[in-house]
């Protein structure tokens, strides 16, 4: 599908209550597939590479990655569908693209999903120490190449949980992740990252759509964030799931598809 001569990759699979699925850093749409078989029949999943990633084009310019310009091209692709108004689930990088879209085009967000993700940081200061810490890895990546970063990537606490998962199921990540574009993965970080977004808890209020915010148990860091943006939403659920840490999606696949439905179900 075009969107403003990018050629993004878009995956529909069913018919009925649409959910848009945003992937997280260094993922693509096929990390969804573990949720498919424990979701209602009775929905149609709409699943985003984003720019960058998976088979979506690779623009060499930072700036065609920035927040702003994914929103506007998430737009364009639910208008070429004609979805008017969608739930939209997103996890970790893709969590902060849906909330972001949800505050600039409320009127065509029905739930908002969140797994494992956060309004960006509150102060300046911080958001620059983490802009640099971004543009370092970036670069790491551009000098080091995929392989290396990979190898760096699964080594972060974040992701202890996958550690659970089978040889298989680790060896399939593993095969997804290195097929990312080394230019993609470095402009998302330069562009789209924690560091250069703007920060959108003061904004949570804004957001009158029912939120479902999921996080692992295991995962103190994202579990505090969600506690903390509960108290600034107006309608917010919190979903903690046991024996998870950050990539509950891919570790406790059918406990995920049982929130997901609940969420869409009572709405």
């Amino acid at each position: 599908m075009k969107c403003r001569g990018i050629h993004y990759n878009v995956e529909v699979v069913g018919v009925g209550e649409p959910l848009v699925c945003l992937h997280g850093f260094t993922g693509d749409n096929s990390t969804w597939d573990a949720i498919l078989p424990y979701l209602s029949p009775t929905m149609q999943v709409i699943k985003v590479d984003l720019i960058g990633h998976g088979k979506t084009d690779v623009p060499e310019s930072p700036q065609r990655y920035s927040m702003i310009e994914v929103l506007q091209d998430i737009k364009i692709i639910l208008d070429h569908l004609e979805l008017a108004t969608v739930n939209i689930l997103g996890y970790s990088m893709g969590g902060r693209v849906a909330l972001a879209f949800a505050l600039n085009y409320p009127q065509s967000v029905k739930t908002l999903l969140l797994e494992s993700a956060s309004p960006g940081l509150e102060t300046w200061e911080e958001r620059r120490n983490r802009q640099r810490q971004d543009d370092a890895l970036a670069q790491k990546i551009l000098n080091e190449g995929i392989v290396s970063f990979i190898n760096f990537w699964e080594t972060l606490s974040l992701f202890s949980g996958l550690q659970n998962l089978s040889r298989i199921e680790k060896g399939k990540l593993r095969e997804q992740r290195l097929r990312n574009n080394p230019i993609g993965l470095a402009n998302s970080l330069k562009a789209m990252g924690t560091g250069v977004q703007e920060s959108y808890w003061e904004r949570l209020s804004e957001l009158i759509n029912n939120v479902e915010l999921i996080v692992g148990e295991q995962d103190k860091k994202f579990v505090m964030i969600a506690n903390k943006m509960k108290q600034r939403l107006p309608r917010c659920v919190i979903h903690s799931v046991s024996d998870a840490s950050h990539t509950i999606h891919v570790e406790q696949p059918e406990k995920f598809g049982t929130i997901v439905n609940g969420a869409l179900i009572t709405t």
